[in-house]
């Protein structure tokens, strides 16, 4: 098949389509540029944020699907909400350093946990999500999954203060529900019991009452299913029914430990 034909070919199977791709470095651009405004010290605030409204109003031609004043209008919501996401956020980071032994200041918190990072841009993309721009913040999200590997839906619904220690592998879908003071550890998900693309506009995912722990790799799936306030769930638990208040959930697989007899 010569290169013409090859190129004919491709072109075809992508009529169908519309997608530019750039708007993806653009939103991680703009991700990066908004986390470096609103917590570097000698961010030039008021030029950062001229700086963002162009970028923002850049991606909106690509990523807003209505009308151009209604796009514009967006942003100066957006702007509106960032004093009480920072807030929010720096509940969030003093909650870390309260409650991590291993920190030693609260830099160390903005600058280096990814689990604040994730916290962070979930924040805000979370924003964007209520403002009906979907696919902004649902790239926003991805940029995050990217740098931290922690994947949280920007409809999740996640008050604050909330902590995610070591962060890897953490997934909370789009309707999870997560109340204040709740700690997660790595590997964690808070996922749907089955996919089916009629349960779209319904809860899929589960509620977390407040000052919940959830150690590593626990799996907790379902609309229906409520961690009830001040509940322990263990490390690998696997849960998809409803568990009361003040409960200590644990995955009964014992371990053994052998000595080993020497010749």
């Amino acid at each position: 098949m010569s290169k013409n034909l090859i190129i004919q070919n491709i072109a075809a199977l992508k009529s169908h389509l519309s997608i530019n791709y750039g708007i993806k470095t653009k939103v991680e651009a703009f991700t990066e540029k908004l986390f470096y405004t609103l917590f570097d010290s000698n961010a030039p605030l008021d030029q950062s944020i001229d700086e963002l409204e162009n970028s923002f109003k850049e991606i909106s031609k690509i990523a807003c699907k209505k009308p151009e004043d209604v796009c514009d209008k967006v942003w100066v919501q957006f702007l509106d909400k960032l004093p009480s996401v920072l807030q929010n956020l720096n509940q969030d980071a003093e909650y870390i350093l309260a409650n991590d032994p291993a920190s030693d200041g609260i830099e160390e918190i903005y600058l280096g946990y990814p689990g604040f990072y994730a916290i962070a841009i979930y924040r805000l993309s979370h924003e964007l999500y209520t403002l009906d721009m979907k696919l902004f913040s649902r790239l926003m999200s991805e940029y995050a999954h990217k740098i931290t590997g922690t994947d949280i839906h920007a409809g999740a619904s996640i008050a604050s203060p909330f902590f995610i220690d070591h962060a890897t592998g953490i997934v909370i879908g789009e309707t999870a529900v997560i109340k204040k003071h709740v700690k997660i550890y790595q590997g964690v998900t808070l996922g749907a019991l089955s996919v089916s693309k009629d349960m779209k506009n319904t809860k899929r995912h589960p509620t977390v009452e407040k000052n919940v722990c959830i150690y590593a790799n626990a799996t907790i799936l379902g609309g229906e299913t409520t961690i009830g306030e001040y509940s322990i769930v263990g490390g690998n638990a696997w849960v998809s029914k409803s568990i009361p208040p003040k409960s200590v959930v644990l995955n009964t697989t014992t371990t053994e430990v052998k000595i080993k007899e020497l010749k």
